[in-house]
């Protein structure tokens, strides 16, 4: 295809502005490993393994040829009222890695459909035990749970709100816990606990059985790597648990090992009742979502449901598309084999230190991180947000991919990265910041 303005003017860009990008594209035509390439021709360290997706390194032929064979066995069947076998051996896979008591799966096509699929869940759950009047939900400021509209409503950040107007009512926003006290500190901060405190101020607000579920990213990733204080995800459960409110956890980011455990539930020791997975679930060869409930919960929203009906009126075309589940089996397959998960845990401590040490440089304001994610976010020069978008372009010149929010730039290297890749994507950054 020939690029110039013609061929790009029609495609309207995600996240994105439209009218930069169509000037100066920045387009990817091939992937391998730990690169991408460029429409020009150069090689592309991805340091934020796409989008927090590609966890194994792209175009991995195992998925390919998964992914092919099923393609030419059985292309589509749907899942309302049939089915096909790849999708009960994925979810029971899936199972296998969630925390104790999360042994049934939802499929979905998106980290966003599992957000709006969880909200379902959880209405319909307290329907069930006849607690209709549980319609309040919560989340946190500076919160990301996807684009649909009940993410959209859940989600804390203003930049995704403010054009969209009233949304859902009767959601709450706990206070986020990105505080001064924590700063340029590896892990999980030793102030703010007391932030969780929030959650039992809604419960008296509102009532003590009002709240249906409470949705927090175990780290909230996309707007800029906020890492938990110790004890803030315990006190959660707790109040949780003492109400009868469910906890969701939203990782769409953390799943799948980015923590250094299948997931950060597992990290932090803290079981939540729900948990929402995407991204790396199929190393992003093909679109998919999940949601992985409690046994109780399942179980609860079956039995109370009239007998040779549906219980649970809800799902996509697309829901556990057989494509989508022989990706998910090849990588979850590729996990194993290699033991990725325990690759990214004994790397961490090396990426996170050569994150730590950009802690130096006169623009950098601060730096997050635990497992393989980090924020390092630059003090905003005019407009926040204008500092980040120029870095992510003067690093996509150096050959570095990452992510931006604001003035937050993500690092989130595949787990098959070594540590002369984290050097490489250390050395960029630091290259490029030098220039502020």
């Amino acid at each position: 295809m020939e690029i110039n303005s013609q061929t790009l003017e029609r495609h309207w860009l995600p996240f994105s502005d439209n009218r930069s990008f169509k000037r100066e594209p920045r387009l990817f035509v091939r992937a391998e490993g730990m690169y991408y390439w460029s429409h020009d021709g150069r090689k592309i360290l991805d340091g934020s393994s796409g989008l927090f997706t590609s966890a194994a390194g792209h175009c991995r032929p195992e998925i390919a040829t998964a992914v092919g064979e099923q393609l030419r066995t059985l292309d589509f069947t749907s899942s309302f009222m049939r089915s096909h076998p790849g999708a009960f051996e994925l979810a029971n896979q899936v199972a296998a890695l969630t925390p104790t008591g999360l042994d049934h799966v939802f499929f979905c096509n998106s980290g966003s459909e599992a957000i709006d699929t969880a909200i379902k869940i959880a209405f319909a759950y307290h329907l069930a035990r006849n607690e209709s009047q549980r319609t309040y939900l919560v989340s946190r400021e500076r919160a990301y749970h996807g684009v649909n509209i009940g993410g959209t409503a859940l989600s804390g950040i203003v930049k995704n709100r403010e054009a969209f107007g009233a949304l859902m009512p009767g959601v709450l926003h706990l206070r986020h816990t990105l505080l001064p006290a924590n700063r340029n500190k590896p892990g999980m901060g030793d102030v703010g606990a007391d932030l969780a405190e929030d959650l039992q101020r809604f419960v008296q607000l509102v009532g003590e059985k009002r709240i249906a579920a409470v949705f927090v990213e175990p780290i909230a990733g996309s707007t800029g790597v906020i890492v938990p204080p110790t004890g803030y995800l315990e006190r959660i459960r707790e109040i949780c648990t003492r109400y009868g409110i469910l906890l969701v956890f939203d990782e769409v980011i953390c799943g799948f090992g980015r923590t250094g455990e299948a997931f950060a539930a597992q990290s932090f020791g803290v079981t939540p009742d729900i948990i929402t997975m995407a991204k790396a679930l199929t190393n992003g060869a093909q679109p998919m979502g999940a949601v992985a409930v409690h046994t109780t919960i399942y179980q609860q929203i079956v039995n109370s449901a009239t007998q040779n009906a549906p219980e649970f009126f809800h799902g996509y075309t697309y829901s556990a598309h057989p494509a989508a589940c022989a990706a998910g089996l090849a990588t979850l397959e590729i996990y194993r084999k290699e033991d990725l998960f325990h690759q990214a845990r004994a790397l961490s401590a090396y990426f996170q230190d050569a994150m730590f040490d950009l802690q130096d440089l006169p623009v950098v304001a601060d730096i997050r991180g635990y497992g393989l994610l980090a924020g390092v976010e630059v003090k905003p020069a005019g407009t926040p947000g204008t500092r980040g978008t120029d870095l992510q372009g003067k690093l996509f010149e150096r050959g570095l991919h990452i992510k931006t929010t604001a003035d937050v730039a993500i690092v989130a290297p595949p787990f098959i990265a070594t540590r002369s890749d984290v050097d490489t994507i250390a050395a960029t950054l630091r290259d490029a910041l030098r220039e502020y």
